[in-house]
């Protein structure tokens, strides 16, 4: 599945684990864009990206400062769980928490922790690569 080969993909630039149990942040955050591949934040301009629609996402949640911290070259902003939470679509985030084996807030909990590392990661030039699958991007950036 998507989620999984992305979770794997997404372990291996965060440094293939997280603090505390589960399934870390890689598999968590690649089980969240699978889901959103598949849903609606993944269609449209960011159809192959869901990391865009994502990110559109939390900007009109109010989370503008935070996601172009993350974009940014600057220092990372800090995002809580309820945050991510509030910006996630509930059927999502249901998804990604049993996906995972966690709690829905677990789940925001571990995304919050992980994401702007990951996004930090996949726009080293500040802004967010175009024209390319979140695969595509994710190989990329690797070392």
């Amino acid at each position: 599945m998507a989620g999984n080969d992305l979770g794997s993909l997404l372990g291996s630039l965060l440094g293939g684990s997280s603090s505390g149990g589960g399934q870390g942040g890689g598999n968590i955050l690649g089980s969240l864009l699978g889901a959103l591949m598949g849903g609606q934040a993944g269609s449209g301009a960011n159809g192959s990206n869901p990391l865009g629609g994502l990110l559109d996402m939390l900007t009109r949640s109010g989370l503008t400062d935070q996601t172009q911290s993350w974009v940014g070259t600057g220092e990372n902003q800090a995002v809580s769980g309820a945050q991510i939470a509030e910006a996630l679509p509930d059927d999502t985030l249901q998804k990604v928490a049993a996906d995972a084996g966690v709690s829905p807030q677990e789940a925001a909990d571990e995304i919050a922790r992980s994401l702007p590392q990951a996004v930090d990661k996949l726009t080293p030039s500040g802004s967010l690569p175009q024209g390319a699958s979140l695969e595509e991007i994710i190989r990329q950036q690797q070392l």
